[in-house]
């Protein structure tokens, strides 16, 4: 059950209700936790306005019968998050490459205006108030994105030619597809490579040639996928091997803070002001890209490997300017 679902759900129990229902009732009726009923309460009783009041003895709660006649639920409301996605999905939509799915894709972004229009957002009239950049995104052929995603959804195999950047090289490969990733504005294709016989990410804008097959694609459980891919830093991961600890500058720690480098991060502050984050990863390139953009308000405390490579790499950099 959704929390949308959940909240029109307590509005029905306590609207039907003439006396207060115990906490442990409504958690049974709603399939949730105490923290989860406690925030339901206090968004449907302090942000949506609802005339809800707890008993003396603070177990029952119950609404206010000479005000809950007059009070409704809204038709639609959208929290702060699902705006920020609206908003974005808007602007992804208003940028597509042209002829992508063109009919389709209007029909949803006309959605989206009317539940952002619901909102009192007019964006019909003030379109360039919002500005979201994408400067670093790679275009991806439409033709070429179309028949990823027509693979994807029909399980259907894919010999593709792929030009790789790190060894420059081209490679034709058969693929079964897993799944479309979108990583700081650019898709990657999830695979399971038949010629490496593993798991592989491609860039889509270094597909240079694509070729659908009729032969059924091999498919991986959601959790291997997610093992491979999701629980390192980047999107060349692998499997999360090592564990590096960063030290950042007090002045970068205002900035590293805020950041989530990967969600089983760690992080702690230091009595003089550094911070230190704990990041899993596998393939340290990615990584050590990353750590290189702090420049001197950063050190790797460990691994050992992963401390020598930026340590190399900054001592190469150093020699262009000597």
């Amino acid at each position: 059950m959704s929390r949308r679902e959940r909240l029109y759900h307590l509005h029905d129990i306590l609207r039907q209700r003439r006396t207060p229902i115990a906490r442990q009732d409504l958690m049974d009726e709603l399939g949730c936790s105490q923290a989860t009923l406690y925030r339901l309460i206090n968004e449907l009783r302090d942000h949506l306005g609802a005339p809800l009041e707890q008993d003396p003895d603070g177990r029952g709660f119950y609404y206010d019968r000479s005000l809950a006649g007059s009070f409704e639920l809204p038709g639609l409301w959208i929290s702060p998050d699902e705006l920020q996605a609206l908003l974005t999905a808007r602007h992804v939509l208003g940028n597509v490459q042209p002829g992508l799915l063109e009919d389709e894709l209007e029909g949803v972004q006309q959605r989206i205006n009317q539940l952002l229009d619901a909102q009192g957002l007019d964006f019909s009239t003030q379109p360039g108030r919002i500005n979201i950049r994408h400067d670093a995104g790679r275009p991806v052929p439409a033709e070429l994105f179309e028949d990823v995603m027509q693979a994807l959804f029909r399980r259907e195999r894919l010999v593709i030619t792929y030009h790789g950047r790190r060894r420059d090289d081209v490679s034709e490969r058969e693929v079964s597809p897993q799944r479309l990733t979108s990583y700081r504005d650019r898709w990657y294709l999830d695979a399971w490579c038949h010629r490496s016989e593993g798991l592989r990410s491609f860039a889509l804008e270094r597909i240079r040639e694509i070729r659908r097959l009729e032969e059924e694609s091999l498919e991986l459980p959601e959790e291997d996928i997610a093992l491979h891919f999701d629980q390192a830093f980047g999107i060349f991961s692998g499997p999360a091997e090592h564990e590096a600890l960063l030290r950042f500058s007090p002045e970068a720690a205002r900035w590293a803070a805020d950041e989530v480098w990967h969600p089983e991060q760690r992080t702690q502050w230091r009595p003089d002001g550094r911070f230190e984050l704990s990041v899993p990863f596998g393939r340290s390139r990615e990584l050590v890209m990353e750590i290189l953009r702090y420049g001197r308000d950063i050190e790797v405390l460990a691994p050992d490997f992963l401390r020598q490579a930026v340590s190399s790499q900054l001592e190469a950099a150093l020699g262009h300017y000597r």
